[in-house]
């Protein structure tokens, strides 16, 4: 059994589309970050940068007791290793794998995530940053349109945990200020993406989960969201 702790973000969506389309058998442990429970002592245990998604894997390949792993990319890694699906067996297959959820990790996500922030978070608009990281997502959807301009999966011929990664950063194209038709490969491949049962099944779990998801966030979310420092973080534990 796979224990999920799982809000309705980007990153948590890869581990619910893998979990999906693999069949694995997992439950989901709802983490409210707009509540601050990312803070609490049990799940810093768990992901000491109090970020979700992090999992719990009742029966790790070792045989030995519950092993903790945090970080999206890493999850998605510790996973298709374990079952031996969505990653390439050959050495060279599996790079390619590995290197396109890194550039998730490194790029789209952090990048697509400021994008997001300053269009859509920022207590006021500060034009240069909008430019800023408009212009930057738009660059990143451009690298991942060369990418697949000769190949249907961004590790090839199959679909992978670097598409897993990736796809949950594309679904928000219209918020990032993006057009899919200027990129008609990643619209290709977004497209092929959105139709698989898995995929469809992981982002019904946002309902489930999360009613409020779609919600304008309330002063109170925003300040537990965005203004936290180390400081504030270990006064509220000590309190």
């Amino acid at each position: 059994m796979i224990d999920l702790y799982y809000w309705t973000t980007p990153n948590a969506h890869k581990i619910t589309i893998f979990l999906e389309e693999t069949h694995l058998p997992f439950r989901i442990t709802p983490v409210d970050i707009s509540r601050g429970e990312q803070f609490l002592p049990y799940f810093l245990s768990i992901a000491p940068n109090n970020r979700i998604p992090a999992i719990v894997d009742d029966d790790p390949a070792d045989g030995g007791p519950p092993l903790s792993v945090f970080e999206s990319g890493a999850i998605l890694q510790y996973l298709a290793e374990k079952i031996g699906q969505f990653i390439p067996a050959d050495l060279r297959g599996r790079s390619e794998a590995v290197q396109w959820v890194f550039w998730q990790m490194g790029g789209l996500g952090p990048m697509a995530g400021q994008n997001h922030h300053f269009r859509h978070a920022a207590p006021q608009e500060i034009p240069y940053a909008i430019a800023r990281y408009t212009n930057e997502t738009n660059r990143l959807y451009g690298v991942l349109n060369k990418r697949l301009a000769d190949r249907p999966f961004l590790a090839g011929e199959d679909y992978s945990i670097a598409d897993i990664a990736c796809y949950p950063w594309v679904v928000p194209w219209q918020r990032q200020g993006q057009s899919l038709d200027e990129f008609p490969n990643v619209k290709r491949w977004f497209e092929v993406i959105a139709r698989r049962p898995a995929v469809a099944r992981a982002y019904a779990l946002v309902d489930e989960v999360n009613p409020d998801a779609h919600a304008p966030q309330s002063e109170q979310a925003r300040r537990i969201l965005f203004g936290q420092t180390a400081t504030s973080i270990d006064a509220a534990q000590a309190g």
